[in-house]
């Protein structure tokens, strides 16, 4: 008998050029490949097709989209827990070493857009939240090079963002709203504790100016990282950080001097500073010194500080 050899993808030539739209069914009937979820490498032939939503996508944390480095940068699958380098993920890494095209569609359902030929030049981890806007975790994100399409400009929110970055630190003005957890979690709705620390931040803020100080924020972007870090404020002619907190917990001193740190690493501030609606309890005030931080709170018609040498 015969022996029978194991099948090979077919050699079956591709048509679409960048910008063509097709149903997604007569695609996968055309080319193989799963005809739901984002990745879908094709057994039939030499393709591993991915699908992109960007619109949807980043009302989730997803900014798949044209990014400053000239890149499109494309989310990988898995909805749950952190992403790993398994099943479709696998797939667009290894793409070249198993000899596959890999195709850019934007769309998910119906009628997609061939955006083209693309390959992978690495990737990085990201966090976002889960499907469902549960919490968040790890995701993997790729960096593609078109092949066959021309470079576009950024026009997903972090894109803009990016492409506006210069420099690690760049100060921004102390009116604007954003916030880490904007471009973490855009689709979430501020907790209750989130509008109580905006509204303290306002009110310290117009107190500040109203004595005559300069205060400002900074937006931090750490070398290879893609989500800006945003600091709640900056005293310029007092050179203090400060970081508020909507509510007086042990839970939020420790996020807050955790937060401190880790701004400060780029800021290099002079003085450190956690901002709550109250005076704390005497232990997180001893806990708010070990760390060289000082405590504000609101006292009358001004505001007291745990640090006497710090005048407001």
């Amino acid at each position: 008998m015969a022996e029978v050899d194991v099948a090979a993808p077919s050699v079956v030539e591709w048509s679409l050029k960048p910008g063509d739209e097709i149903e997604r069914k007569q695609l996968h009937a055309m080319y193989g490949g799963r005809t739901q979820g984002g990745i879908g490498p094709s057994a039939k032939t030499p393709n591993v097709m991915i699908f992109t939503d960007p619109i949807a996508g980043e009302k989730h944390g997803y900014y798949d989209g044209w990014m400053p480095d000239g890149f499109f940068h494309y989310s990988g699958e898995g909805q749950y827990g952190d992403q790993r380098m398994l099943s479709g993920n696998a797939s667009i890494l290894n793409h070249k070493a198993e000899g596959r095209a890999l195709r850019l569609f934007q769309g998910a359902r119906g009628t997609v857009t061939y955006l083209g030929e693309f390959t992978a030049e690495g990737w990085y981890e990201a966090d976002a939240p889960e499907t469902g806007d549960g919490p968040l975790r790890k995701v993997i994100v790729f960096r593609l090079r078109p092949l066959d399409a021309p470079v576009q400009e950024p026009r997903t929110k972090l894109g803009r963002l990016l492409r506006g970055q210069r420099e690690t630190v760049t100060q921004i003005d102390i009116e604007r709203q954003e916030t880490e957890k904007s471009f973490v979690e855009p689709n979430r709705e501020p907790y209750e504790a989130e509008r109580r620390e905006a509204k303290l931040l306002r009110q310290f803020s117009d107190y500040l100016r109203s004595k005559g100080h300069e205060v400002t924020r900074h937006q931090i972007l750490p070398p290879g990282e893609t989500r800006p870090l945003l600091t709640d404020l900056y005293v310029a002619d007092l050179h203090l950080l400060v970081e508020a907190k909507g509510s007086v917990t042990r839970e939020n001193m420790r996020m807050a001097i955790g937060q401190l740190a880790d701004y400060n690493r780029f800021v290099a501030a002079e003085r450190l500073a956690i901002l709550l609606p109250s005076e704390p309890r005497k232990d997180l005030l001893a806990l708010a010194q070990t760390q060289q931080c000082a405590v504000i709170w609101p006292r009358r018609k001004g505001y007291a500080c745990s640090e006497s040498e710090l005048v407001l």
